[in-house]
C-alpha cells in the first residue's frame, strides 16, 4: 500500500469548533529560510482549520520565543492551548527543552491551560509527504528501481534513531527498491555514505529524500552530501506540504482533551 495515498480529510477527526488555541512550537534558526517555511507551514494550517487561532513560537534564535508567543494568545483573550512540537522525533528538544519552558510560563501564569500534542513522526502522512517532495523532483516508487536515502538531522537520543531507521525499513515496501537512513549530525552515516553504499549495493538509481521541516544548516549539509555522491534526485525540504498541515491538526486533535500541564503549587 502506497502511504501517499492516506486521504487527508481523513487526517482531522474532530469536527471543526471552538476549542483551544494551537501553539506550533518551532526549533528555530539563524537561517532565515526557516521560520519563513514555518510560517508558510502555519498559514496552511489556518486555511484549513480557519476558526482556530494558531500562533507560532521558536526555542531559539527567531521571535517570538515560547514565552512570547503565549503572551500574545493570553492578550486575544485565549486561556486554553494546546502546544505541539514541530518536531519528527521524540529527542532533547521533545523530552527537556519544551516541557521545560512550559512548565515554566504555566508556573507564572496558573491561569493559562496548556497541553502538549506529541511530536509528529512517524506517521504515514509523513512518507506522504515524502512521496511528495520526491514526485516534484521527479522520482515515484514504481517508476523503476530506485533506492532512497532517509536522510535526517540525527540525534544523540537512541530513541530517535530508532524511529528513523523503523520509518526507512517500513517505507521500502511501498515501491523502493531500497530505503536507508542517513543522519547529519551524531551518528553515520551520512548522506554521502549512503549514497555510495548503495550504489555499490547495485542500485543504479538513488534519491535522497530529506526527513526535515525547514531549510537551515543540517538541510544544507544533507544536499551537499547527496551532490557529492552524485544522487540521481535530491527532494525538497517537507515545508508547507499539506499533508504537514494536516498531521498537525491530527496532533491538536488528540490532545484538545489531553490532561493539562500541571501548575506548581
Amino acid at each position: 500500500m502506497h502511504t501517499s495515498r492516506v486521504p487527508l480529510e481523513a487526517a482531522s477527526p474532530v469536527p471543526p469548533g471552538p476549542g483551544p488555541a494551537l501553539l506550533v512550537v518551532a526549533h528555530g534558526s539563524r537561517d532565515p529560510r526557516h521560520a519563513a517555511t514555518v510560517a508558510a507551514l502555519a498559514r496552511r494550517v489556518r486555511r484549513s482549520r480557519p476558526d482556530l487561532t494558531v500562533e507560532v513560537g521558536h526555542l531559539d534564535f527567531d521571535a517570538p520565543d515560547v514565552p512570547g508567543a503565549l503572551d500574545r494568545l493570553a492578550a486575544r483573550g485565549h486561556r486554553d492551548v494546546v502546544a505541539l512540537p514541530l518536531l519528527l522525533t521524540r529527542a532533547f528538544h521533545a523530552k527537556t527543552d519544551i516541557p521545560g519552558v512550559l512548565r515554566e510560563y504555566t508556573a507564572r501564569h496558573p491561569w493559562m491551560t496548556v497541553r502538549r500534542a506529541g511530536v509528529l513522526g512517524p506517521d504515514p502522512l509523513l512518507t506522504a509527504a515524502l512521496e511528495r517532495r520526491l514526485a516534484e523532483a521527479g522520482v515515484r516508487p514504481g517508476d523503476g528501481p530506485t533506492g532512497v536515502v532517509l536522510a535526517s538531522a540525527g540525534s544523540t537520543d537512541p530513541e530517535a534513531g530508532a524511529v528513523i531507521a523503523q520509518v526507512a525499513r517500513e517505507w521500502r515496501h511501498t515501491g523502493w527498491c531500497a530505503v536507508v537512513p542517513a543522519f547529519a549530525s551524531a551518528r553515520g552515516p551520512r548522506t554521502e555514505d549512503a549514497v555510495r553504499a548503495l550504489r555499490a549495493g547495485g542500485v543504479r538509481r538513488v534519491a535522497v529524500a530529506p526527513y526535515v521541516i525547514a531549510p537551515g544548516f543540517l538541510p544544507d549539509r544533507i544536499l551537499r552530501g547527496a551532490r557529492e555522491a552524485g544522487a540521481d534526485a535530491v527532494a525538497g525540504v517537507l515545508g508547507d506540504a499539506p499533508e504537514l498541515a494536516a498531521l498537525l491538526l491530527r496532533r491538536y486533535d488528540a490532545a484538545r482533551t489531553a490532561t493539562p500541564l500541571p501548575h506548581a503549587a
